[in-house]
């Protein structure tokens, strides 16, 4: 069984807040964006994927952002409603704000770029006001996304959810995301990703995220263990630490560990799989399933993205994923092991 406990009785199962924005992913694919003549409009941002990718996954989703009054804000909250996921918590800036845009080239299945558009973007305007409390307390859990804490409001915004959720036992999910473009400095990425992540029960990174969020506690230190035994010491009960390539591992502070393996696949795109994999991760967690077989899940849903166009659009439903594992399980065996 899950070492999480989600909240029983509960309308939502997880509330994802921050990036929301739109992806213009390159049609021509294996050349340079300055040949690039044409692009498809996706909904875009790490959270917004996750909400979606949950969604897909059978799951009641809600979202706390804020969008730009325009054509590009309706496009997301519109895309939200046809997949079912609420939107009474996402904000419509009057100020001015637009939405983030990200331009994606695509050189080669393993070489992909991001060209992003974030100044003065909407989801980073998101305030304390906008947060509900009673929303927070009929959610399960709550997911905080790393850009978020990169400005003021937003990051005031993220901490005051995070301390409703604490007072309503809603379980809070870290997903590190770190994108350098939004941060001043690396001590100030160290030090707002430390505060949040003493305050998670899940915390789900790269190695390279973790080292940034441990640079003035533990600089020198490497060690997946050391890293996991560092935040169970506060209220962590679940870390994932991502590798690219190698796998990822999931620690325990029930002192289990798992390593994970990368599903083969034909590559399209180097970007996207890591919202898939937290999704579906995290889905496996809420049906009740082991930290291994939530893991494996969550490395198939990842792979299917990667081979896929888009991210938003492509994330996948419960039974193609588990089709999808199946099929591969026969060629390459179990993808996880118990350590």
């Amino acid at each position: 069984m899950s070492l999480i406990a989600f909240p029983k009785d509960r309308e939502i199962d997880i509330i994802p807040m921050g990036r929301i924005g739109v992806d213009l992913n390159a049609n021509e694919i294996h050349r340079p964006m300055e040949e690039t003549e044409t692009f498809t409009k996706y909904v875009g941002g790490s959270p917004a994927n996750i909400a979606i990718g949950m969604a897909r996954l059978g799951k009641k989703v809600g979202f706390i952002g804020r969008v730009a009054d325009d054509q590009f804000g309706r496009f997301v909250v519109n895309y939200f409603n046809k997949e079912g996921i609420d939107t009474t918590s996402i904000t419509i800036d009057k100020e001015g704000a637009k939405m983030g845009l990200a331009f994606t080239e695509i050189k080669s299945p393993t070489e992909s770029s991001i060209l992003m558009y974030r100044e003065g973007v909407a989801d980073l305007k998101i305030n304390p006001a906008d947060v509900n409390e009673e929303y927070i307390r009929n959610s399960k859990s709550l997911l905080i996304s790393g850009t978020a804490l990169s400005k003021s409001p937003s990051r005031e915004a993220c901490f005051v959810a995070m301390d409703y959720a604490s007072k309503h036992g809603t379980v809070i999910i870290f997903d590190i995301d770190y994108r350098p473009y939004s941060w001043n400095s690396k001590e100030e990425v160290a030090v707002y990703y430390s505060m949040a992540a003493k305050m998670s029960h899940i915390i789900i990174g790269s190695r390279e995220e973790f080292d940034l969020m441990e640079a003035l506690i533990d600089p020198e230190n490497k060690s997946d263990q050391i890293t996991a035994d560092r935040w169970f010491g506060y209220n962590s009960k679940i870390v994932v630490i991502k590798h690219g390539k190698e796998g990822s591992f999931g620690y325990t502070n029930g002192d289990e560990a798992y390593k994970v393996s990368s599903f083969p696949v034909k590559l399209l795109k180097s970007f996207g799989g890591g919202d898939a994999y937290a999704s579906a991760f995290l889905y496996g967690l809420m049906e009740g399933w082991d930290v291994g077989r939530s893991l494996e899940f969550g490395s198939a849903s990842a792979a299917m993205l990667v081979a896929s166009h888009s991210c938003s659009d492509a994330m996948p439903r419960a039974k193609e994923v588990q089709e999808f594992m199946d099929k591969a399980k026969v060629r390459h065996g179990d993808m996880v092991t118990k350590l």
